[in-house]
């Protein structure tokens, strides 16, 4: 599944913890996660991969982000 996320003005810290793998880049804008132990910062053409059974947080979001999310299910 292929999905574009944009980020509000009012994101809140969350929690994730998928059983998939997901795929994500930042488009557009800045973003700093948790993966894991890991602390990620993401700027526009950064990319991650999320393990599924790997909790992953997002701790902070520019307002106005734009994400591409590519979840790969089995």
């Amino acid at each position: 599944m292929v999905e574009q996320i944009l980020s509000g003005p009012d994101v809140a810290p969350e929690e994730y913890l998928q059983d998939q793998d997901e795929w994500i880049t930042l488009l557009a804008g800045a973003a700093v996660l948790e993966v894991g132990e890991e602390r990620v910062e993401l700027g526009a053409g950064d990319w991650v991969l999320l393990p599924g059974g790997i909790p992953h947080r997002l701790v902070s979001v520019a307002p106005g982000s734009n994400w591409l999310a590519v979840h790969v299910h089995s």
